[in-house]
C-alpha cells in the first residue's frame, strides 16, 4: 500500500477511517474509484459504498489491457489503490437519502507489488520526489479555460455558443453566469477554493480559477475540474469542452500554469533585491523551461487541434521567451502583492493536456536549469507580435513547433523530457500521438472541400 494508506495494526489508516465514516454519515452508497489513462482521460470503476473497507485494504483490480497505452492483454492484471485524502462527495449525483463518492487512486502492478510506470499520477509523484531531493516544494496553479456550447435536438454538442459575451462581460451579454455559479458551487462542496470567475474573450469562453496548491493535488482537481464543469452544463443542457481551439479564428482556451518552489516554508523564488523580485533559482528554472519547451509542447499540447490556437494574434504564445510585463512571451512573471506569491506563469500548455504529465515536465524541465544553473535570457518586454523575422533572430527568440508532429519530433530529440515521462509512457504516448497525426494528415477537412472542390 501507499504511505498514505499505510495500514496500522492490521486495521485501517485513521485517513481511511475517516473516510469511511463520513460515507455512512453522508449517506454514500457508490464509489467511484477514478484515474487517467496517459492521454489524460478520466476512467473509473464504480463499487457498491459497502466494499470501500476493501479498496483500502486490498485494492480493487481491474483490467489494464482495455486502457489506452496501459498494458498488454497477457500482462493485464492491475490495481487501483485509493488515496484516502481525495474523497469527495459527487455534486451532481445526490438523491434525497444517498449520494455518489469519489476517490482517486495510484495504479499498481499485480505482478511486483509495485506502481504501474504507466501511471500519469505516479509520474507526477515521481517529478515531485525529484524536487524534494533537492529540497524544494512545489506549487502549482492553473487557470483552466472552456467553452460551452447548446447542444442540439439529439443532446449532441454542437458549437453554437449559448451567450455573445465578451472578457468580464456581466449578464445579459454573459448568459452562463447561472452556469458558472452552479459549478462553482459544485466544487466548492468537493472542497476547491475558488479565487475568482468570469467570461473570457471569446464569445462562450469562460474561466475558473482555484487556489495554488501542492503540484499532486492541483493535478487531481484539473482532472476534477474538467468532470465537473461537463456534469453541472449538462445538467443545463449544454455542452462543456476542453477543446483548445472548437472555433476558428477566435481565441482558444489555454491553461495558463503558475508555478513556484518552496524551501523551507520560503518562497524561492522571491529575491526582494532582484528588479523582478526573481531569485537564481527561479531564473534558472525559467531557463531551463524556455531550454525545453519545444519537447514540453508535444505533452503540455498534446493534440491536433492544440496548434490552431498556438498562433500569432490570439494571444497565446508561441515565442520561446519570457517578460515580466506582456503576454506574448511564453513565460510571464506575473506581479505579486507578497513574497509568497512570487512565481512565474507558463502560458503555452492547454486544458486537453493530462495535468500529470504536464506539470511532471514542467518541472523536470526547470529542475534541469536549477541544476545545472542554467542562465536566463534577458526579459523581452516588447509585443513580440510586432516583430518581423529579422527582429525575432536579434533577440535569439525561436518559436514553439508549428504542429504536433514538430512538437513530438522534439520530444523524441529531449532526454530530460523523455526521462520525466519514464520509458514507459514515453514510448506509449509518442506512439498514440504519431498515429493521431499521421491521421490528420491524410483527412480531408471541410476546409479543403469548400476551397477546392468545384475550383478545380
Amino acid at each position: 500500500m501507499t504511505e498514505d494508506n499505510a495500514l496500522t495494526d492490521g486495521g485501517l489508516s485513521d485517513e481511511a477511517q475517516a473516510v469511511i465514516d463520513e460515507i455512512e454519515e453522508k449517506n454514500v452508497d457508490f464509489l467511484r474509484l477514478q484515474f487517467t489513462d496517459i492521454l489524460g482521460t478520466v476512467k473509473n470503476v464504480s463499487i457498491p459504498a459497502s466494499q470501500a473497507e476493501k479498496a483500502f485494504t486490498e485494492g480493487i483490480y481491474f483490467d489494464g489491457s482495455s486502457i489506452d497505452g496501459f498494458v498488454r492483454i497477457q500482462e493485464s492484471d492491475m490495481r487501483l489503490e485509493p488515496d484516502p485524502s481525495t474523497f469527495a462527495v459527487l455534486p451532481w449525483r445526490k438523491k434525497e437519502n444517498s449520494a455518489a463518492g469519489r476517490l482517486i487512486c495510484d495504479v499498481f502492478n499485480t505482478s511486483t507489488g509495485e506502481p504501474f510506470s504507466g501511471d500519469p499520477r505516479g509520474v507526477l509523484k515521481r517529478a515531485i520526489a525529484r524536487a524534494e531531493e533537492l529540497g524544494y516544494d512545489v506549487n502549482v496553479a492553473p487557470e483552466p479555460e472552456f467553452f460551452l456550447f447548446e447542444e442540439d435536438e439529439n443532446g449532441r454538442a454542437t458549437t453554437v455558443t449559448n451567450d455573445a459575451g465578451g472578457y468580464f462581460d456581466l449578464a445579459p451579454k454573459d448568459l452562463a453566469s447561472d452556469v458558472r455559479r452552479d459549478i462553482i458551487y459544485g466544487l466548492e462542496s468537493m472542497g476547491f477554493d475558488i479565487e475568482a470567475s468570469h467570461h473570457e474573450v471569446a464569445e462562450g469562453q469562460h474561466e475558473i480559477n482555484f487556489t495554488y496548491d501542492d503540484a499532486l493535488s492541483t493535478a487531481d482537481n484539473v482532472a476534477t475540474f474538467r468532470s465537473v464543469v461537463r456534469a453541472i452544463a449538462a445538467e443545463h443542457d449544454l455542452h462543456a469542452t476542453f477543446m483548445p481551439k472548437p472555433i476558428p479564428r477566435i481565441n482558444g482556451s489555454g491553461m495558463h500554469t503558475h508555478i513556484s518552489l518552496f524551501q523551507d516554508g520560503e518562497n524561492a523564488f522571491h529575491d526582494g533585491d532582484d528588479e523582478f523580485d526573481l531569485s537564481g533559482t527561479a531564473k534558472s528554472f525559467v531557463a531551463g523551461i524556455l531550454e525545453h519547451a519545444p519537447a514540453i509542447t508535444a505533452v503540455a499540447d498534446p493534440t491536433v487541434n492544440s496548434y490552431k490556437r498556438l498562433v500569432p494574434g490570439y494571444e497565446a504564445p508561441v515565442y520561446i521567451a519570457w517578460s515580466d510585463r506582456n503576454r506574448s512571451a511564453l513565460i510571464r512573471k506575473p506581479a505579486a502583492r507578497t513574497p509568497a506569491a512570487s512565481r512565474i506563469e507558463a502560458r503555452f500548455p492547454d486544458p486537453s493536456c493530462n495535468p500529470y504529465l504536464a506539470f511532471a515536465a514542467l518541472i523536470h524541465a526547470g529542475l534541469d536549469g536549477v541544476e545545472k544553473d542554467l542562465d536566463c535570457p534577458d526579459p523581452v518586454r516588447e509585443n513580440i507580435y510586432e516583430f518581423d523575422e529579422e527582429k525575432r533572430e536579434e533577440y535569439g527568440i525561436e518559436t514553439l513547433p508549428k504542429d504536433l508532429g514538430g512538437a513530438v519530433d522534439a520530444l523524441e530529440e529531449d532526454e530530460v523530457i523523455q526521462d520525466a515521462l519514464g520509458d514507459h509512457v514515453y514510448e506509449k504516448f509518442v506512439e498514440a500521438k504519431r498515429s493521431e497525426f499521421k491521421d490528420y494528415l491524410v483527412d480531408v477537412s471541410q476546409w479543403e472541400l469548400d476551397r477546392y472542390l468545384e475550383t478545380f
